[in-house]
């Protein structure tokens, strides 16, 4: 079977089974033993001098055992199962969409459920969020997550098998570590947080036409284009704005980080900014929606190949 076939099955298996509890909680999922790696060379070699030169001989390191690891898993007996079962594993589209939706039903209970779901998939601070603020959240963490956690793992599978997207999480595993400004990481999680700039660079923005095609407003692409320059990162901007366009809602914009308000401006200014449960539903289907058209391109590469 071709890289694009088994991908095809790896997409149903993932949007099918998720991510078992019954399985995990026995054994650690491969992403929680890349954490563990990264967090012991994170305590072992962040500290003294050459901090960047070390995290790039980590990130190096990383790269060198997924692209191994991965090639002598394929090259087993049966190498296209252990790569389908593999690959499923890896993608994250229906753990996406469960903890997106927890967040919508949370805050139909009550705005402080609704602020303790979305602590668990964002980063900022939640405690002083309104429901508005929840939503955006929610939506942000939607757009980026499916960037990040489907179309890009999926894309480095399709072009190198299972030694691309081992290497892809390994690094971007790494970034969600390590790759922060802050003075314990900025020179040790330089490497990581650079890499990973350039492998979802093409998902990024993949994620966003296909985004942008499915709502009907691929005329929308220079807008998008325009207001994904504005957001922090070079690459969740596209995303985010393409599900900012789709759903007509302006998302980013101001936000706490460690008690210190950040003023960041918003994607799609112009979009409704007073959201709620609704709007969190609205984008968990698009999720689905993006996923089905990027599953039809797969399975087109699949024939065609």
């Amino acid at each position: 079977m071709n890289f694009a076939e088994i991908l095809v099955l790896a997409l149903l298996l993932d949007a099918a089974m998720g991510e078992p509890a019954w399985i995990w909680s026995r054994v650690p999922h491969p992403a929680v033993i890349m954490g563990r790696v990264i967090g012991w060379a994170d305590g072992r070699f962040n500290k003294g001098a050459a901090r960047r030169l070390k995290g790039a001989a980590l990130t190096g390191a990383l790269c060198l055992a997924g692209g191994a690891i991965g090639a002598g898993l394929a090259a087993l007996p049966g190498g296209w199962a252990v790569q389908l079962v593999l690959a499923a594993i890896l993608l994250a589209q229906q753990s996406l969409f469960t903890h997106v939706r927890e967040v919508s039903r949370a805050l139909q209970r009550s705005l402080g459920e609704g602020r303790v779901a979305v602590a668990q998939i964002v980063g900022r601070d939640t405690s002083e969020l309104d429901a508005s603020g929840v939503s955006r959240a929610a939506i942000e963490s939607a757009a980026e997550n499916l960037s990040d956690g489907v179309i890009a793992p999926a894309f480095w599978f399709l072009i190198f098998g299972l030694p691309g997207i081992l290497i892809y999480k390994a690094v971007n595993t790494a970034d969600s570590m390590i790759g922060y400004r802050t003075p314990r990481h900025r020179e040790f999680g330089w490497a990581s947080a650079r890499l990973d700039d350039v492998l979802n660079w093409v998902p990024a923005r993949l994620t966003a036409v296909i985004t942008a095609l499915v709502a009907g407003r691929i005329g929308d692409l220079p807008a998008i284009a325009r207001d994904a320059r504005l957001h922090r990162s070079p690459n969740a901007g596209w995303p985010e704005a393409g599900f900012a366009r789709a759903l007509g809602v302006a998302l980013s914009g101001p936000r706490s980080y460690g008690g210190q308000m950040q003023d960041f401006p918003y994607v799609n200014r112009k979009g409704a900014r007073d959201l709620g449960a609704g709007d969190i539903d609205r984008a968990s289907r698009l999720l689905w929606r993006v996923w089905a058209a990027f599953a039809v391109l797969v399975l087109a590469a699949a024939v065609l190949a």
